[in-house]
Formats: structure tokens, C-alpha cells, sequence
């Protein structure tokens, strides 16, 4: 695991590639699923890849990389749509059947289409949940405790459904980034709450007819029984990121999430250079993939049994020798990473405007 950290080695520089959901506009980094080491020793759910570098394609076509969300923010504003009274207190809790009105009553069956950006759990969230299926889902009878078990750190709403109670303090529903196992397109509502882990799932009303607590991204259509009373006539106000879909141009990595824009409104296929984190190769006969790595890696794990072990005379002994490995296997990356080279002003690159036969090679360097 130390390796791809310490050296960013050319051997370990692959392709991560996925298909697009419709509708959905953020996608974390994967996760390896957990594993049994030999001797029955759990492996936990690591990320696959170390970190994501351009270039990066969608379709085939080269879009901006960008890890500042100030710049595609500026670019690609999420502009909050109060939508105002969806509905009023009833002097009860619930349930509530309230209609956002920017969608249609019926979900669309082909693009193009129009929906809400969808509350999200990040890869911090996933690993909480115990279970690598991202996004998360849970049965009715699973999510109360499903929603507990996230950190409020690594849950990013997007729909707020708002009211005001009784004694004049604020009711808040918002999407908890989990999805009913049977329609990915419905999402659960919670209530908000403090860190570490105070998001809760809102209370069933006594005798549920419907999905209670969920939002339908796609029809805007929301079931929700708040946690008080609302009184007679109080207004029930929605807030949310809208969206029409499209072909996405716009592609942020940030907090291991990958953020498109516009959202896709069918598959597209994404395609980005990567550093692959090699902990698949830890449960097998073959751990060492490369087998000029095997003495490097076997004077880092002699290294760190002496650290442990604080025999320092041996560790000054071995350093030498390990570092000696660490240069060598850096020199086959080098080598590799240095035979093209770098772009400048001064230069043309390949099919850069150097002549009516450039694109067969006849670029210049100047």
C-alpha cells in the first residue's frame, strides 16, 4: 500500500472507465469490496485508485479536468430553486402528499428529461455502511438504521422539504442519499442532524399506504410525515437544485467524487488516468504483480518490521539497501515517463498545426 504513495510508478498508471446513469451527476471513487487474507485476516474496502489525473473523455471527446470547486462552480452554478408553498399544515404530522411542480406527474421513459440533483453519500459513507453498493439502498424496514450509521459529514443533501412548527422552530426534511432497493429513482428523506452521526430517519405515520419519507427525482412527487405536528395553515416550502439534461461537458474530482455537468440524460461512457492502488494482489499467490518490485517490496517489509520492533541498528543497515531498490524501480517508471517530450511554447506537439501533413507526422519542433 505504501508503494503507489511513496512513487507514482508508471506500472501502476491505468484507465478508469464507467457508464453514466441518467439522471445522476455525482459518482464516487471505487472501492475494492473486502477481502480474507490467508489466515483469515479481513481486508478492508480500500479505494481502487490512489487518484485520478487528466486527461479525461467523455464519449471519447476531451473535457476539462478541474479538482477546484470554486472554478466549476463559476462555470456550472448550482443555483437553488426555492420553489415556495407546496403545501400547508393540516394540524397533524403527516403523511403529507406534496407535488413539486417543475416536473411532470408521470416519470419520463426516454431523454430528453428534466430532473433534481439527488442527495449523495460519499466513499467515507459507503465503507460506515459496511456493504460496497454505491449508491446505497435499503428496504423500509432497513433504513432507519441505514441513515444512522453515515456520518452527517459524508452525506451531501440536495432536495430540502421545509416547514415551521408549533413553538416557531424549523422543520427540515432533506434527501439522506439512500434509495429504495426496488426503485433507485426514489429517495429517502431524513431529518437532518448534528455530527458524528445524528441524521435520522423520519417517523413512519401509523398506517403507511404509501412509500412514506421518499422523493421521486424524476416526477417530483414527495410522501413525508415530519417529526412534530404542523400546525393548520402552515406553509410547506421545497428547495432544489434543478437540472436539464444533456450530454456532460463539465467534470469536477473532488472529496473522491467525481461531479458532472450537465447530468447525463442516457448512458455516456467516462474515461480518466488513474494510479491503481494494488491491494487486489494482497490475498493471492500473487501479491508482488511485477517481479522486478519483489526485493523493493521485501526490504519495505523488513524495513517496517524493524521500525516496529525499534531495532534501529538493523534499520540503519537495511536503509541504504532499501532505498538503493527504491531508486531502481523508480528508474523503469522514469524512463517511460521521460521518452515523450513535454509540450512548451516553444514546441508543437503532434497535430498541432505544423503543416498540411502534421497529422501524419511531419510536426515540428522548433
Amino acid at each position: 500500500m505504501d508503494v503507489d504513495a511513496r512513487v507514482q510508478l508508471f506500472d501502476l498508471k491505468t484507465k478508469y472507465q464507467f457508464y453514466t446513469t441518467p439522471g445522476v451527476d455525482k459518482y464516487n471513487m471505487p472501492l475494492y469490496s473486502v477481502q480474507t487474507e490467508p489466515g483469515n485476516q479481513i481486508i478492508g474496502m480500500y479505494p481502487v485508485y490512489q487518484g485520478f489525473v487528466p486527461p479525461v473523455y467523455i464519449d471519447g471527446i476531451q473535457v476539462p479536468f478541474q479538482t477546484q470547486k470554486n472554478q466549476f462552480f463559476n462555470i456550472w452554478p448550482n443555483i437553488v430553486q426555492s420553489i415556495g408553498t407546496i403545501g400547508t399544515g393540516n394540524g397533524t404530522s403527516g403523511p403529507y402528499s406534496l407535488q413539486i411542480p417543475l416536473l411532470p406527474a408521470n416519470a419520463p421513459q426516454n431523454p430528453p428529461f428534466d430532473g433534481f440533483y439527488r442527495g449523495h453519500v460519499d466513499i467515507t459513507g459507503i465503507i460506515a455502511t459496511g456493504n460496497n453498493v454505491d449508491p446505497p439502498v435499503a428496504s423500509q424496514t432497513q433504513i432507519a438504521a441505514a441513515i444512522a450509521s453515515v456520518p452527517t459529514t459524508s452525506v451531501e443533501s440536495a432536495v430540502f422539504i421545509t416547514t415551521i412548527d408549533g413553538t416557531g422552530q424549523n422543520v427540515i426534511a432533506a434527501d439522506s442519499g439512500w434509495f429504495v432497493n426496488t426503485n433507485v429513482n426514489l429517495g429517502y428523506l431524513m431529518t437532518p442532524g448534528k455530527a458524528p452521526f445524528g441524521n435520522q430517519f423520519l417517523p413512519l405515520p401509523a398506517s403507511p399506504t404509501v412509500a412514506s419519507n421518499t422523493i421521486n427525482y424524476f416526477t417530483g412527487l414527495v410522501n413525508v410525515n415530519f417529526p412534530v405536528v404542523i400546525p393548520q395553515g402552515n406553509n410547506i416550502n421545497a428547495s432544489v437544485f434543478f437540472f436539464q439534461s444533456g450530454l456532460p461537458r463539465g467534470f469536477l474530482f473532488y472529496n473522491n467524487i467525481i461531479y458532472l455537468r450537465s447530468a447525463p440524460d442516457i448512458q455516456y461512457l467516462v474515461e480518466i488516468d488513474a494510479y491503481l492502488s494494488p491491494a487486489a494482489f494482497l490475498n493471492t499467490s500473487a501479491a508482488i504483480p511485477f517481479g522486478y518490485m519483489a526485493e523493493y517490496i521485501s526490504r519495505g517489509a523488513a524495513r517496517k518490521i524493524l521500525s516496529d520492533t525499534g531495532d534501529v541498528e538493523q534499520f540503519n543497515f537495511y536503509e541504504p539497501l532499501f532505498r538503493e531498490q527504491e531508486a531502481l524501480v523508480w528508474k523503469r517508471s522514469q524512463r517511460q515517463f521521460t521518452s515523450t517530450r513535454t509540450e512548451s511554447i516553444y514546441s508543437q506537439g503532434f497535430g498541432q498545426g505544423a503543416g498540411f501533413n502534421n497529422n501524419y507526422g511531419g510536426g515540428v519542433t522548433l
